[in-house]
């Protein structure tokens, strides 16, 4: 099976064409190589999927027919991400919370006297 429709089986990517386009970029090895879309996939295969800032390790345990159910997705493959890797994404949320919030736009001239008090402090 190739190694697009598998991440699609899987529901890792909702659709076909997002995860042929995240093999093209490179957020997707194979036993630590970088793969292309076509790229067949066997059980016991080691996947790196980077998904939203977090690279996802999965082993392919069987080849699904065509797509699964959320409650299936178990029995075709092992995730064996660290959980270190969904509180960096957790403490990333929080650090990008802590300049702007979204839609504030730019800074105004108090802010930026601020940014500068700050900066040559820390100096």
């Amino acid at each position: 099976m190739r190694i697009d429709k598998f991440l699609w089986c899987t529901r890792y990517f909702k659709t076909r064409n997002i995860a042929t386009t995240a093999c093209k970029k490179g957020h997707v090895k194979v036993n630590d190589t970088v793969v292309k879309p076509s790229r067949e996939v066997y059980p016991m295969d080691k996947l790196v999927v980077r998904k939203n800032q977090i690279n996802y390790q999965l082993t392919v345990l069987d080849l699904p027919t065509s797509r699964v159910g959320a409650k299936l997705v178990n029995v075709y493959r092992k995730d064996t991400t660290p959980k270190e890797a969904f509180e960096n994404n957790e403490l990333l949320k929080y650090a990008k919370d802590h300049y702007r919030k979204k839609g504030m736009g730019r800074p105004t001239k108090k802010d930026r006297r601020d940014i500068d008090d700050y900066i040559d402090e820390s100096e």
